[in-house]
């Protein structure tokens, strides 16, 4: 159980039967009344964000999520394929289940999954991972580093933006979390 006191960004809790995650909170103490904890909550599973007050001091249960180290070793139709890394079990997600993360997932990339009572929520990346651009537009003889960006497909069929001077077949290092180019490789 933990206090609604306690409250942070990204505490998961549970809550009719779902986990939720906490993406914000604000402690409120009007000058009559009672305190209470005004929080937004997301749910892991659907992805839905509802607002929901707690009584100051309220007990909630907290979720106890565990997170396994596994492999991405291929693609079967829509399944994706993981490989436990310490019992050399098989789990399949399906694409819906890995949700936006999946445009990043490469064939032997390391990866955890967060799992709550055995059934896997949801898969995280690396921050960064480095992938090949299959197709861009030319670069320019003059495209600098301090210029703008193009539209960059890359070997998973991600989209991102990337400086003009990046061509076809270079690798390239992306932050995961907000898509964005960060370098060279």
């Amino acid at each position: 159980m933990i206090s609604s006191n306690d409250f942070r960004t990204g505490t998961s809790i549970e809550l009719d039967g779902q986990v939720w995650r906490v993406v914000e909170f604000l402690h409120v103490k009007p000058g009559k009344g009672s305190a209470f904890v005004r929080t937004k909550l997301k749910a892991v599973v659907s992805g839905s964000v509802v607002e929901k007050t707690f009584r100051a001091g309220e007990m909630v249960p907290q979720a106890v999520l565990e997170k396994s180290g596994f492999q991405h070793t291929y693609k079967e139709g829509d399944d994706f394929v993981f490989m436990d890394m310490t019992s050399f079990e098989e789990m399949r997600l399906t694409a819906q289940q890995i949700g936006g993360q999946r445009k990043y997932l490469k064939e032997g990339m390391d990866v955890s999954i967060l799992s709550w009572n055995g059934k896997p929520l949801e898969v995280e990346l690396p921050n960064t991972v480095v992938l090949e651009v299959a197709q861009t537009d030319p670069g320019v003889k003059g495209d600098t580093a301090t210029g703008g960006t193009k539209p960059a497909v890359l070997e998973t069929g991600a989209q991102v933006n990337v400086p003009l001077f990046i061509s076809t077949g270079e690798r390239i290092k992306i932050d995961t979390r907000n898509d964005t180019y960060l370098s060279r490789e």
